[in-house]
């Protein structure tokens, strides 16, 4: 058994790897392709563009995993039911389900890689990926900056901090405006508990406006609503918005916390943390339910098992995005929404293993 799990662990890793790097390749090259006129207008230099892709590989990698791991499995199996090596096992006792064992440990080896990806190296990569190509691609305004818990954008002689941003609707919750003048210092804070972008301007409610007066003292004026002619529009602050990848789970939960703590609906965030933890978990998932796929193929080849095994991970992707579709309109808990996917595929899994022939 130990020689049969060393020789199964060595072909899983062997096939894993060159698809893998297969399917990484392949993204990067396309990924070229489509931006390779963005950074020649942008006349970004051959390193930054070396550097955007370097850091954007690992995402990238943690992305291919799910059809790396159900194309590796079938081509496999596909391969060892060529050469009759299924019926050997058979032969000498060996329970397909011994056999599976194994590989769930393979898989799991790789689900904990993916996470540990995820949380350690993937956040900063994604960060300096994006930021070269919203600054010196798209020249947005490097005073924009996410925190874990709210955005800060610095203006010719203002500072803005916003609490959270809806891109879509165009609001803020609970901005703080800071204006100074040619020395740096303050000459005015505007606090509003909620901010809208109405017909070009800014539309505070509930603000709180303290001006530095003449004898250097601050002057507190309170309003129901305040309009504001300001140069900084909605497309200031959503562009350079925080993307999940660029978090951790932790980074996550802490800024699905300050949310909820100030009142704010937080699902659409808690959807995203635990799709981090359940990501990972599609290793195994798909590792039981590619076994009894590819043992079903009985003709095609290679080149039929590489397409089925494509054709899992497509339906494994559209049945998350829709899940987390319902997840982030509130019609389903952020749990459900982020296992959902996972729980549908290791039924399927399980079932189509009770039918194979031990």
């Amino acid at each position: 058994m130990k020689t049969l799990s060393k020789y199964l662990v060595k072909e899983f890793a062997r096939f894993f790897f060159v698809f893998e790097a297969v399917f990484v390749f392949i993204y990067l090259v396309i990924d070229f392709l489509q931006k390779i006129d963005n950074f020649i207008e942008a006349e970004v230099s051959g390193s930054f563009v070396f550097l955007y892709f370097l850091y954007k590989t690992p995402f990238i990698t943690v992305q291919m995993v799910p059809a790396t791991i159900a194309i590796t499995i079938i081509v496999m199996f596909s391969i060892m039911r060529k050469n009759r090596e299924i019926i050997a096992l058979k032969a000498c006792g060996i329970n397909l389900f011994k056999v599976l064992q194994i590989l769930v440990f393979a898989g799991s080896v790789v689900g904990l890689t993916v996470f540990l990806l995820s949380e350690i190296v993937v956040p900063f990569a994604s960060s300096r990926s994006n930021l070269i190509w919203n600054q010196d691609v798209e020249k947005q305004d490097p005073g924009l900056f996410h925190g874990s818990d709210q955005i800060w954008y610095r203006g010719p002689d203002r500072i803005y901090w916003i609490r959270e941003f809806d891109p879509k609707n165009q609001t803020m919750e609970n901005p703080t405006l800071f204006f100074f003048d040619s020395a740096f210092r303050l000459i005015k804070r505007i606090e509003g508990k909620k901010g809208a972008w109405e017909n070009g301007r800014w539309k505070l409610e509930d603000a709180i406006v303290q001006e530095l007066d003449e004898k250097g003292s601050y002057r507190i004026e309170k309003k129901a609503e305040l309009y504001l002619d300001l140069p900084e529009r909605p497309e200031s602050f959503s562009k350079g918005s925080k993307r999940p990848e660029e978090m951790g789970f932790w980074q996550l939960k802490h800024y699905a916390e300050g949310v909820r703590e100030e009142g704010y609906d937080n699902s659409k965030y808690l959807v995203d943390m635990h799709i981090k933890i359940a990501f990972p978990f599609i290793c195994l998932v798909l590792v039981i339910m590619s076994i009894p796929v590819a043992l079903e193929l009985k003709w095609g080849g290679t080149p039929l098992a590489i397409s089925v095994g494509i054709g899992i991970c497509f339906l494994y992707v559209l049945t998350l995005g829709f899940s987390r579709s319902l997840g982030l309109m509130g019609a389903i808990p952020p749990v459900l929404s982020a296992w959902l996917a996972n729980l549908v595929f290791s039924l399927a899994g399980v079932y189509l293993m009770m039918r194979v022939e031990r």
